[in-house]
């Protein structure tokens, strides 16, 4: 989590359990026996720092520093500012919320927001549906710009209609030089355009990448300076496809690049179709000129790999699940969405139970969740004004730990065994009739689909070879190589 800011003055095939696809059509046997049910976890030592009022400060919202200043608060004191050794600060820490619809992911969000701005980080909650809640919550209106809706809490709502005029202006312009279209793009008047199914998500990922910034490992200067960024996301299944997307993404980019690059008629169309649509986009804000498209196409696969990278490190991504601890098919979705959240690569932080009424039964809910941790969020009522004061004075320091604390443990959801020859996947949420496991590529890799998601395991050198069995074993499928 990047370091503390002064606070701002105050304002407005499928797999049995007797053999396994390897992808040619035959069929494997399957292992036997018994095997380990919990993932391994690892610590990451970090040396604790002193902090305002002098609380102790999460690990995880620690950068590495050499050097400190002093900043006058604005009650006349003075705090302690942590500064990167860099020089630069890093990039914005991405907080979301998964769970069943109605679950409290909306709440939640707001929660997280209030909390992080009042600790002194600068905040921004991101909305993308037109439901009034978060509004209601935050207690000021939500617009398509930034808005300053608190001290250190800014707000800003995503609407499609209104994003996709920018793209299309940076094509246009693009185009009137290389002329690639003839006019052809000039000609379009982008309020006329209506908003496809699926242009949601890209617009909310280029949305999101001029908040956060995960095209460089640094900040630019243009950009806004948050240093959390929460995202209530219209559904969770966007949520997973956006995580996921790079990597699969970069499977899409071989395929398009063999096109380009071995046919007459790529050869002909795609080294202007790139330029134009690289010098459109920018991603290092550099432009194509006196550059070879294999210089491009190059540069795309390692943005992409550094993009899928940023995604499934929990120090910049972190995703939380929601559900209501009474209602059992809320616990069963956010159990699933724990598994599809591995699936698509990424990692779980931590759970939250949001009800009414809590009792003692959330601490049997709790062990579903093992090895997670678990705890409560204050119930808010939406229906009138919200005291933020009192609701977060409600926070246990359980959950104020758990929304600081998103590296200090890391779950693994792959490891490999290298004297068994086994690779042992951690998949909560699903059982053995939901997964299947298919290998192709002479033996380098295998492919898990599972959840509506497909993911690819490369094996390590001394390990690649075919498969000999699989077993599925308390919440993890280990299968052996020969």
């Amino acid at each position: 989590m990047p370091p503390r800011r002064p606070a701002a003055s105050p304002g407005g095939r499928t797999l049995r359990q007797d053999s396994v696809g390897d992808g040619s059509g035959r069929r494997l046997p399957s292992g036997s026996g018994r095997g380990q049910g919990q993932a391994g976890t690892s610590e990451i030592p970090t040396k604790p720092l002193r902090r305002a009022r002098r609380r102790r400060m999460s690990p995880s919202l620690v950068v590495s520093a050499r050097h400190t200043h002093a900043v006058t608060h604005r009650r006349g004191r003075r705090r302690r500012m942590v500064v990167a050794s860099s020089g630069g600060a890093p990039p914005p820490k991405l907080v979301t919320f998964l769970g069943k619809g109605g679950s409290g992911k909306t709440t939640a969000a707001a929660v997280a927001a209030q909390y992080y701005a009042s600790e002194g980080f600068k905040t921004c909650l991101v909305t993308q549906s037109q439901d009034p809640s978060a509004e209601q919550l935050m207690g000021c209106k939500i617009g398509n710009s930034l808005t300053e809706c608190a001290a250190n809490l800014s707000t800003i709502k995503l609407e499609t209609s209104k994003m996709l005029l920018e793209p299309l202006d940076r094509l246009k312009k693009v185009d009137a030089q290389v002329n690639f279209t003839q006019g052809i793009l000039e000609g379009i008047v982008g309020e006329e355009l209506g908003v496809l199914p699926g242009m949601d998500s890209i617009c909310s990922v280029l949305a999101l990448q001029k908040l956060l910034n995960f095209f460089s490992a640094g900040r630019s200067g243009s950009q806004p300076e948050f240093d959390v960024v929460v995202y209530d996301c219209n559904n969770t299944e966007e949520i997973l496809r956006l995580v996921g997307a790079t990597d699969r993404a970069r499977s899409y980019l071989r395929y398009v690049r063999d096109l380009a690059e071995k046919t007459d008629m790529g050869r002909l169309a795609s080294p202007s179709l790139l330029k134009l649509i690289y010098d459109a986009a920018r991603p290092n804000g550099k432009t194509s000129e006196g550059r070879l498209s294999t210089e491009i196409w190059n540069e795309i696969e390692q943005l992409l790999e550094r993009i899928s990278v940023w995604f499934a490190n929990p120090s910049n991504l972190a995703c939380f699940l929601v559900m209501d601890p009474k209602r059992s098919i809320a616990v069963s979705s956010a159990l699933r969405y724990w598994g599809c959240t591995t699936q698509a690569g990424g990692q779980i932080c931590g759970a939250f139970g949001y009800t009414e009424d809590p009792s003692e039964m959330h601490q049997e809910v709790a062990q579903n969740f093992m090895p997670l941790s678990f705890s409560l969020l204050p119930f808010v009522s939406n229906d009138s004004s919200v005291d933020w004061s009192r609701a977060l004075s409600l926070l246990s320091q359980n959950t104020k730990e758990q929304l600081r604390n998103t590296s200090t443990r890391v779950y693994p959801s792959v490891s490999f065994d290298s004297v068994q020859k086994s690779v042992t996947l951690f998949m909560p949420g699903f059982d053995k009739s939901e997964i299947k496991l298919y290998q192709y590529r002479g033996g380098s890799e295998l492919l898990i689909e599972a959840g509506d998601q497909r993911r690819v395991i490369k094996l390590p050198p001394a390990m690649q070879g075919k498969v000999g069995g699989a077993k599925f074993v308390d919440r993890n499928l280990i299968v052996s190589i020969r």
